[in-house]
């Protein structure tokens, strides 16, 4: 069943490799994916996640993104008006390149990169459009459109707006219930009006 979310903040990480380009001038730029399409995540054990390709396509067009170190907002590290931050959904997901600034965080972020310090890229977005299945244990959310509001480089993964999600589950499932009572109820009230006009020509 396709729903309508809350619009609540959620944080999705992927622990994939980001890369460390070298530049001229001793510039600096990291790439890797903030999300995959098609991959089913776990999120707590409360339910399965999969984001669907187009997911990024509309809020790519308008979003203006910053990319931050752990979902920091004092850490700034790029930003997609300004160019320092590239953002493209592609076959595979979000992919994303940010050229690190000459600060005390852009020196330190690419020295954790070239460590191995840090687990991946994520992203934080508002979900717009959704699917629920729950013909499956633990149930099953699509995402299909997401409002982009940031990405991070992060050092260790996280899976905030849980409860964001949840209750989107519970809305979806109090959907569903008013949707079979309205549907009982028309049937219940086709078979009242066939009954009477059965027995008024009957009758007649």
């Amino acid at each position: 069943m396709t729903t309508k979310p809350d619009g609540g903040a959620e944080q999705r990480s992927l622990i994939r490799p980001v890369e460390f380009r070298a530049g001229v001038g001793g510039a600096a730029t990291v790439t890797g994916y903030a999300a995959v399409f098609g991959d089913t995540a776990d999120i707590g054990g409360y339910f399965r996640e999969i984001i669907a390709r187009g997911a990024f396509t509309n809020t790519l067009r308008t979003a203006d993104v910053r990319a931050y170190f752990d979902h920091d907002r004092g850490r700034v590290l790029g930003r997609s008006t300004s160019g320092t931050l590239r953002l493209q959904e592609d076959q595979k997901g979000l992919a994303v390149e940010i050229d690190l600034p000459d600060t005390s965080d852009g020196r330190d972020v690419k020295e954790l990169i070239q460590r191995g310090d840090v687990s991946g890229m994520s992203f934080g977005f508002s979900v717009l459009r959704q699917e629920w299945d729950e013909t499956l244990d633990p149930p099953t959310r699509t995402i299909l459109e997401v409002e982009l509001r940031e990405v991070s480089i992060v050092s260790e993964p996280a899976y905030e707006g849980t409860s964001i999600a949840l209750r989107s589950l519970e809305d979806a499932r109090k959907e569903r219930r008013q949707q079979n009572f309205n549907a009982a109820a028309k049937r219940i009230g086709m078979k009242v009006s066939v009954d009477l006009r059965t027995r008024a020509m009957s009758k007649a």
